[in-house]
């Protein structure tokens, strides 16, 4: 009997031609930049190495204090060695054709180990769990040293796993699988298309890697994103104020404000119709009005946070009295935005002024004593660096900023991307949530120093009289009015054990605490129709001392918190009246929604 022949698979060799002149364009670029950062570092002198983040200091303070326990250290050493010889044994049971566990296993939710040769092939195996037991011995050994301060612990952890996700063998072309198959598939055209790839974000960041997680050119705000019918009718120099077409025969007479973060666009809000929050609140009959930040520049440099008070959330109350005749309205703050608006709050209890009916804050920090790994990037250096960089331009980079979250989630938001842009050759996915979060914003240096000294560094805003907006002590145990709070049980920028801590300031007899599913923006952009994540609630009238006490009570909920909201905020006024046609107001209309601020990119080059 014949031995059947297999035939492989017909494999399109790359033209010659055009692999030489791809190879040469490659070249000349990266020529290119080459020669520019080098002129660069010529014209302005090559500065000397300081340690202005204080990463080296901790780590040296750590080291001298491993080094001081010998015999800690060798433990740790022969625990190390005794995983690898486990790890030896378990792979030659695989190499010989037995089942074995595994040494180590990655979490459920790393997705860098997904590809199925993580587990089925021998090697790919092998190289993977070394890789993890290295990870936990090195994590283990750093953050268990004692005698450290707090902030030098905080600091080792995090930069440690910085490099522990930077050296995963997901990131390398040789040890990745599904990168290693694409390699021999397209005889190496993969890593010529990443390199490309590689030096257009160079490019595009003018000598600095910036990363591209989406296509941009796939969205415009109001087109696909941000694209709610509605009109601008009021302007200053901090916001524009977009009034929404109603869409209900009805709508409740009290209006509804949101005041997003400044730190990126207000549209995490209102991405598509099927999962916009501003949609789905004037489908249920809200007259919802919104803020438009400014994209602040040098000549914003002294706007501080009173600016954004009064130029912002104050002058849009007034610009809502206007339009509607309502003297109160409901207001939304979304994690800074709703620092912002429990700020306000407090400065309208001072002054006797009732202007917001209820509230409901998103995310929101407003006792900042446990703020989660951001806390890594906040001391007396660090504030220090941050402040001289700012006061030669006037404000904060968005990009920075960006950056400092996206190290929050390096392997999600940082080294994914890596892996698809660079050395599969991929171009990214047109996502409309990485579209937005790509979409930073500038932050004016007097704010932006005021906001990181007194609330993140100092605690202020949770000390009655600590801070004080235009003379006006700030005393969040004044707020007396209906308050609701949603966070969510995975956030990494405002953990919910944090923000709960801070709704216990608030003296309202009627808080309602709400712990969503998910992460800082997927647990609050989490629509109905999705029916994901679900919610907890606890029915007790006061807010326990704790959140252990809270959780153990707590009653989860499948669905959306949205739902809960909405029977919440209607609990407060349900009168409705006829709809508000913004553009049959008093206030003129300016142009239509989105408006201008909102469309000003910091990633788009100019032509």
């Amino acid at each position: 009997m014949a031995t059947p022949v297999i035939e492989e698979p017909a494999v399109e060799l790359p033209d010659p031609k055009e692999l030489t002149k791809t190879y040469a364009d490659v070249a000349r670029r990266a020529s290119h930049l080459i020669s520019e950062h080098v002129q660069r570092r010529l014209q302005q002198g090559i500065p000397t190495p300081v340690d202005e983040l204080g990463i080296a200091q901790a780590f040296m303070d750590m080291m001298a204090r491993l080094l001081a326990n010998p015999y800690r250290l060798a433990q740790t050493q022969m625990n190390l060695v005794w995983d690898y010889f486990s790890l030896w044994q378990h792979s030659m049971l695989r190499f010989a054709g037995m089942n074995a566990a595994p040494i180590a296993a990655p979490e459920r939710s790393d997705k860098r180990f997904r590809d199925g040769e993580w587990q089925e092939h021998f090697m790919f195996d092998f190289i993977k769990q070394s890789y993890l037991i290295a990870a936990r011995h090195i994590h283990d050994t750093v953050s268990g040293v004692d005698g450290l301060d707090e902030q030098t612990r905080k600091k080792v952890n995090f930069y440690t796993r910085q490099y522990i996700d930077a050296i995963s063998p997901s990131n390398f072309a040789l040890t990745n699988p599904e990168v290693f198959r694409e390699t021999v598939r397209s005889h190496g055209q993969n890593l010529v298309k990443g390199l490309n790839n590689l030096l257009r974000d160079i490019e595009d960041g003018d000598g600095n890697l910036r990363v591209r997680m989406t296509d941009t050119a796939a969205f415009e705000p109001g087109k696909n994103v941000a694209s709610t019918p509605g009109k601008v009718v009021f302007q200053t120099d901090m916001i524009q104020l977009i009034q929404y077409q109603p869409a209900t025969a009805k709508v409740y007479k009290r209006p509804l404000l949101i005041v997003p973060p400044w730190i990126n666009k207000f549209y995490i809000l209102d991405l598509r119709d099927k999962n916009s929050l501003v949609k789905w609140a004037v489908d249920q009959g809200h007259t919802v009005f919104m803020i438009s930040w400014v994209n602040p520049d040098e000549k914003l440099a002294e706007k501080d946070f009173a600016s954004y008070m009064r130029e912002g959330v104050l002058a849009a109350l007034d610009a809502i009295e206007t339009q509607t005749g309502e003297k109160t309205v409901n207001a939304i703050g979304y994690c800074l935005g709703g620092t912002l608006l429990a700020t306000t709050l407090a400065w309208l209890a001072a002054k006797k002024q009732e202007r917001i009916a209820s509230a409901t804050f998103l995310a929101t920090l407003t006792d900042f004593a446990e703020p989660g790994e951001i806390g890594v990037f906040i001391d007396e250096g660090q504030i220090s660096h941050l402040e001289k960089k700012m006061a030669e331009r006037g404000y904060l980079d968005g990009s920075e900023m960006a950056g400092t979250f996206n190290m929050l989630k390096a392997n999600d938001l940082i080294w994914s991307f890596v892996v698809n842009n660079y050395l599969m050759g991929k171009d990214p996915f047109p996502f409309d949530l990485l579209y937005w979060n790509c979409d930073s914003t500038r932050l004016p240096a007097k704010m932006h120093s005021f906001y990181l000294r007194n609330m993140y560094m100092e605690n202020k805003l949770a000390q009655p009289g600590g801070i004080e907006i235009d003379g006006v002590p700030i005393d969040l145990g004044k707020i007396k009015l209906p308050c609701f709070f949603i966070s969510a049980i995975e956030d990494h920028i405002a953990p919910w054990k944090s923000t709960y801590q801070g709704a216990r300031h608030f003296t309202s007899a009627a808080i309602h605490f709400v712990l969503g599913g998910s992460g800082h923006v997927a647990g609050i952009v989490n629509p109905p129709v999705a029916n994901k994540y679900g919610y907890w609630t606890n029915p007790a009238a006061k807010l326990p001392d704790s959140t252990e006490q809270w959780f153990t009570g707590a009653e989860q909920h499948a669905g959306s918190w949205w739902i809960d909201w909405q029977s919440w905020v209607t609990a407060q006024d349900s009168a409705q009246i006829a709809p508000r046609d913004p553009a049959k107001g008093k206030l003129k209309v300016l142009e239509e929604a989105p408006g201008s601020f909102v469309k000003l990119r910091l990633d788009h080059k100019p032509a």
